[in-house]
C-alpha cells in the first residue's frame, strides 16, 4: 500500500478519545514502527512549536493492545515519509500529505490493511487540556498586567492588550495542569517600546496576573475550538467567551470546554539575568 495522499483526519480538536481507523502504512523508524492511519484521536507533537506533548494511547488490533510510544507530525510527498524536524517543507505545501505518525514497538503486530481501535488515556488528555487552556489564559492576563509598560504602539493580543507574550516568548511547555513559559526581554523587545523596569517587582506583577485570572476563572466562560476542517493542517482556533470579550487564538492543541473545569489558575514569575537581556519564567497552575 502506498503512502497516504491526504492529511490525516484528526478528531482530538472536538474532544474525541477513541476512533476506529484503517491502517494505511507501516514502516520501520529507528528502533520503532511508524504507523499511519486514516483518522486518529491522538494529539501528535509538532516539531515547529512542540508546546504540547503527545497523548498516551493504545492501538487495539486483533484483541491485543499495542502501546503508542510517541506520536509526531510527519509529511509525505508520496514517495518518502519524513518525520518531525526532518520535514523539508512548510505545512500545507501543495502535493504533500501531513500525517500523524504513531510510533509503536518495532515488533508490534500491526500491518497495512488492519483495522485498529485507537484509545487515548482520558485522564492524561484532560490534564494536558487543562494545562493548555490555563497557559492561554495566563498569557492573556500577563499581557493585560503589563499593558502600561509600553512606550510605543505594538501589536495587540486577542483581547486588545499589547502582546508581550507574543513579542518576548521563547518557549512554551504544556504540563499536566499548567504550563512553563520562557520569555526573553532583550534589545529587540526594548526597541519595540517595552520598559524592562516593569519586571523589577515580579511579586507584585504576579499578584496582578492572579487577580485578572480570578475574574476570568470564576466566570464559567465557555470555550470552543473553531476549525476550517478536520485535516491535520487545517487551521484551528481556541475561542474563549471571557467577561472582557471573546478571545480567539490560533492553536492546534487540546482544551477544556469551560473555565469551570480549571478551578483557580495562579502563576509564579521568576527572573534570571542573561547576557544583554532579562529572562522571565512564568509557571502557571490550574486547580490551585
Amino acid at each position: 500500500m502506498t503512502l497516504p495522499s491526504r492529511d490525516t483526519l484528526v478528531t482530538y480538536p472536538a474532544g474525541s478519545i477513541e476512533e476506529t481507523a484503517a491502517v494505511l502504512h507501516t514502516q520501520p523508524h529507528g528502533d520503532r514502527l511508524a504507523v499511519l492511519v486514516d483518522r486518529t484521536p491522538v494529539h501528535p507533537v509538532d516539531a515547529g512549536w512542540p508546546d504540547q506533548g503527545p497523548d498516551r494511547a493504545a492501538f487495539v488490533v486483533g484483541g491485543e493492545a499495542l502501546e503508542v510510544l510517541d506520536c509526531v507530525v510527519g509529511a509525505s510527498d508520496g514517495a518518502e515519509l519524513f518525520v518531525g524536524s526532518d520535514i523539508p517543507v512548510r505545512k500545507g505545501t501543495e502535493g504533500w500529505a501531513f500525517v500523524a505518525v504513531h510510533l509503536l514497538a518495532a515488533d508490534a503486530a500491526v500491518a497495512e490493511g488492519d483495522t485498529a481501535l485507537i484509545a487515548v488515556e482520558s485522564d492524561h488528555r484532560q490534564a494536558l487540556s487543562v494545562g493548555h487552556t490555563a497557559c492561554h489564559l495566563a498569557s492573556l492576563a500577563l499581557n493585560r498586567a503589563l499593558a502600561g509598560a509600553w512606550r510605543k504602539e505594538v501589536r495587540t493580543d486577542a483581547l486588545g492588550s499589547p502582546d508581550f507574550d507574543g513579542t518576548a516568548i521563547e518557549t512554551s511547555t504544556i504540563t499536566e495542569g499548567g504550563s512553563v513559559d520562557e520569555y526573553r526581554v532583550g534589545k529587540s523587545v526594548r526597541k519595540a517600546g517595552f520598559d524592562p523596569e516593569s519586571l523589577d517587582d515580579l511579586a507584585a506583577l504576579g499578584d496582578e496576573v492572579d487577580r485578572i485570572l480570578a475574574g476570568w476563572t470564576t466566570s464559567g466562560a465557555h470555550i470552543r475550538i473553531d476549525r476550517d476542517g478536520d485535516g491535520l493542517t487545517d487551521r484551528r482556533w481556541w475561542v474563549a467567551e471571557l467577561p472582557d470579550g471573546e478571545a480567539r487564538i490560533p492553536c492546534g492543541g487540546t482544551h477544556v470546554r469551560s473555565v469551570a473545569e480549571l478551578g483557580a489558575v495562579t502563576v509564579t514569575l521568576t527572573r534570571r539575568e542573561l547576557e544583554g537581556a532579562v529572562g522571565v519564567t512564568m509557571v502557571s497552575r490550574a486547580g490551585a
